[in-house]
């Protein structure tokens, strides 16, 4: 009896030890299914329906439809990366030069804008929950990681466009292009991308529908940058 009682705290403890490589193995069979798997849904998706469901509004559905991504209008992954990520093509999930950039501006004590690439806004979006603790950027940048090494970039890019918000409930292209303007995602024009874009990363903050002086001019400035890094061209080396 002894011995058993002993035994037991050994076996917990041995339990405990695994837990992080039992996450690691699991996280990884999530990320790899997720390269060939379509998500039915996203965490921030999740998050926001009960959210709605928590606040009494029983009749909120979120609004998504996965579409691959050479059913998108190319303009609106370029018009996400001009925005969001001009070095997608180069970097391995994090871009060093943006975050010193960040750095350096929050020292001098000047208005920062967010330094993450579109791998991590996918990882969070897709596996995570909002906020700024240091536990979910841990998980961020792992999960970024993960994709970076299991996924070619067009999945990481395809990824993107179908699971980031674009309006309150409003998730992915085909979702927005039906919701503002009553089209399929394949048909958004540059300027409606670019719009689209504009409201990134905060869409319950800014409107597509009703853009403010500070969208319209943020998406004439991401126009600029489409042509700027290349057109088209630009997703076209991405394998």
């Amino acid at each position: 009896m002894a011995e058993t009682a002993r035994k037991r705290p050994r076996r917990w403890l041995r339990w405990l030890l695994s837990l992080p490589f039992l996450f690691m193995a699991a996280s990884a069979l999530q990320v790899v299914v997720l390269r060939f798997v379509d998500p039915p849904l996203s965490a921030f998706m999740l998050a926001r329906q009960f959210e709605a469901w928590g606040s009494g509004d029983w009749r909120f559905r979120v609004a998504y439809d996965w579409r691959d991504l050479q059913d998108i209008s190319s303009s609106l992954p370029l018009a996400m990366l001009a925005a969001e990520d001009q070095n997608f093509a180069s970097h391995s999930g994090f871009d060093l030069k943006a975050i010193e950039k960040a750095r350096a501006d929050n020292a001098k004590g000047r208005k920062v804008r967010g330094a993450s690439t579109a791998s991590q806004q996918v990882a969070k979006n897709l596996f995570l929950w909002s906020g700024r603790s240091w536990i979910r950027k841990g998980l961020e940048a792992w999960y970024t990681l993960l994709m970076e090494m299991l996924w070619p970039k067009a999945r990481i890019l395809e990824m993107y466009v179908n699971v980031a918000e674009f309006g309150d409930g409003i998730y992915g292209a085909q979702a927005a292009a039906r919701s503002y303007w009553r089209k399929d995602a394949s048909q958004l024009s540059q300027a409606e991308s670019a719009r689209l874009a504009a409201v990134l990363p905060a869409p319950r903050r800014y409107s597509v529908s009703r853009p403010g002086p500070y969208v319209q001019k943020r998406a004439r400035w991401i126009q600029r940058q489409m042509r700027q890094i290349g057109g088209p061209a630009y997703l076209e080396g991405l394998d």
